[in-house]
């Protein structure tokens, strides 16, 4: 299993961990939490300096949240840590958890009274490590923005991370992919972190979607703001949507980019998402004159070597830097779709490396897999404990494996069995998911969010993760929504196109009136042509 986390390529800049605060600014924040929330001259204290409780939830200013790699923007962020009921269920004894609160402030002085609240992806990616990608993008080109690691993520406490998981993904590239014994051995691995995590006492069954919802409500009224704005990518838009849906109250807006509805989440919209940014690079590459000529019926290629690999596996050895000894990498059918997901991210590139790949050539694609499984940004950062808790509670139980192959054969009949039981990115899930052990979540997870709250629906044209065809499904029932479709970008096209970045930040201006017209100067990349 892995989860809809950003690509490799992407994670360094999105997983870059913060520098704790210096003694300074913790002794400043320290004392801004003594003084009261309305200073003499009537003007309010800046936004997380206060500390305050609302209803079961509890922020306190403090240090900011640990990270694996440092982020300096972090060095001007006000920061602290919201505690709340690990299982709200629970009227007795109920265990707390914490959550790292981070808010970058806006970069102009003429700020608007609303902040934007950032949802990560994953599931199980930490917000505070998305930190430079809002950054870039200059979402806080007039607001404040809040990062909160969802419960169980690298900054929270608990974190229920797997390194074991994460251990073994690195181990597979030397396994073939689709064999049943690398399935078993990954259940196994699976199950050894769920062991682990329960023997800490964590109560994996509280961590889900509508749980953490309700901490984002929590935060909101925890930190005295009357109405915000919210932004998610990835996962953070099928929790957005819950968001949305169970607790409308103070939201004035909504972003979600990358768009999976809660209604759909699984497998078979997994193959669907596949299909369609597959489908976009390869049209992409037949409209451009020479990628056409020295690339022909790419996706007939492409498909052709699932087949093959898939009965014929080839094994090769790469290097990656940093790692001291050559990385054996088998590749199969079902490896070589996973590539491609992922691959979306770089476009350009992939006519060059399937060519390379059919004719005999997999060096390009096997340093590609090896460098994102071994990269340090691919072990111990995402939280296991919050991804199968999502996956095993709200997908699982309302889609059948059944369900996942169907959908598989109907989008790429060509494919072998073998490589439709595993849908792209979400492979043994199932099994892993029986082995997690938690129970389904009410019905009620899989309703369709209705909702006049302005929204803006973004997808990428290449987006092999989601669907770009779930944003306009998601907006159909969002009576004030704007869905807009940037060709030619993968998976959270935020990261990636100034031009999304410019409609998003548009969007939180004017809500109803987005500017959308950069669209129409956009062009496809530049295939790389080899001789």
């Amino acid at each position: 299993m892995t989860s809809l986390c950003p690509p490799p390529r992407r994670r360094t800049s999105r997983r870059l961990a913060a520098l704790l605060a210096g003694a300074t600014a913790s002794v400043l924040v320290a004392g801004l939490a003594a003084m009261p929330a309305q200073a003499e001259s009537g003007v309010a204290e800046p936004l997380g300096t206060v500390a305050r409780t609302a209803g079961d939830a509890r922020f306190e200013p403090g240090p900011c949240p640990r990270t694996a790699d440092p982020i300096p923007d972090l060095e001007r962020a006000r920061c602290g840590t919201l505690t709340v009921p690990e299982k709200r269920s629970r009227h007795k004894a109920r265990k707390k958890i914490t959550l790292g609160v981070a808010i970058i402030p806006a970069a102009t002085s003429r700020r608007a009274s609303d902040p934007i609240v950032w949802l990560a992806g994953g599931p199980g990616d930490d917000a505070v490590s998305e930190i430079p990608m809002a950054v870039a993008g200059g979402l806080n080109r007039d607001r404040d923005v809040i990062f909160m690691s969802q419960r169980g993520t690298y900054s929270a406490d608990p974190e229920l991370t797997c390194p074991n998981v994460d251990a073994f993904a690195a181990r597979a590239l030397g396994l073939v992919f689709g064999a049943p014994s690398t399935g078993r051995l990954h259940v196994e691995e699976t199950r050894e972190c769920r062991d682990r995590l329960v023997s800490r006492g964590a109560d994996l069954s509280a961590y889900n979607g509508t749980e953490s919802a309700a901490d984002y409500d929590g935060l909101r009224k925890a930190l005295g703001i009357k109405q915000w704005n919210v932004f998610g990518i990835s996962y953070g838009t099928d929790l957005a949507l819950q968001y949305m849906r169970l607790h409308p109250k103070g939201i004035r807006s909504v972003g979600i980019d990358g768009v999976l509805p809660p209604s759909l989440a699984g497998g078979a919209v997994t193959w669907k998402a596949a299909r369609e940014g597959f489908d976009g690079i390869f049209k992409a590459c037949a409209e451009q004159a020479a990628c056409n000529a020295r690339y022909p019926n790419l996706k007939a290629t492409f498909e052709r070597l699932v087949r093959e690999l898939e009965a014929r596996p080839v094994t090769t050895t790469v290097t990656v830097p940093d790692h001291p000894e050559p990385v054996k990498v088998v590749l199969d059918g079902g490896l070589l779709v996973n590539w491609l997901t992922f691959a979306s991210h770089l476009a350009a590139g992939v006519p060059r490396s399937l060519d390379e790949l059919a004719h005999g050539n997999p060096q390009r694609i096997a340093e590609q897999l090896a460098g994102g499984r071994l990269s340090p940004q691919a072990n111990g950062r995402v939280s296991h404990g919050l991804a199968f808790g999502v996956f095993c509670s709200e997908w699982t139980p309302y889609e059948s494996e059944e369900d996942v192959l169907r959908a598989g054969r109907q989008l790429f009949p060509s494919f072998p069995r073998s490589v439709l039981a595993n849908a792209p990115l979400l492979s043994w899930l199932h099994a892993d998911c029986r082995a997690w052990d938690v129970p389904a979540a009410p019905r009620s997870i899989r309703k369709v969010t209705r909702s006049d709250i302005p929204t803006l629906v973004l997808s990428g044209g290449f987006d092999a993760q989601t669907a770009p065809s779930s944003g306009a499904y998601a907006a159909r029932t969002l009576s004030r929504s704007t869905a807009v479709t940037v060709p030619y970008v993968a998976h959270v096209v935020f990261a990636d196109s100034r031009c999304a970045q410019e409609i998003t930040t548009s969007f939180f201006a004017t809500p109803n009136a987005p500017n959308t017209g950069c669209l129409a100067g956009l062009q496809p990349p530049q295939f790389e042509i080899t001789p």
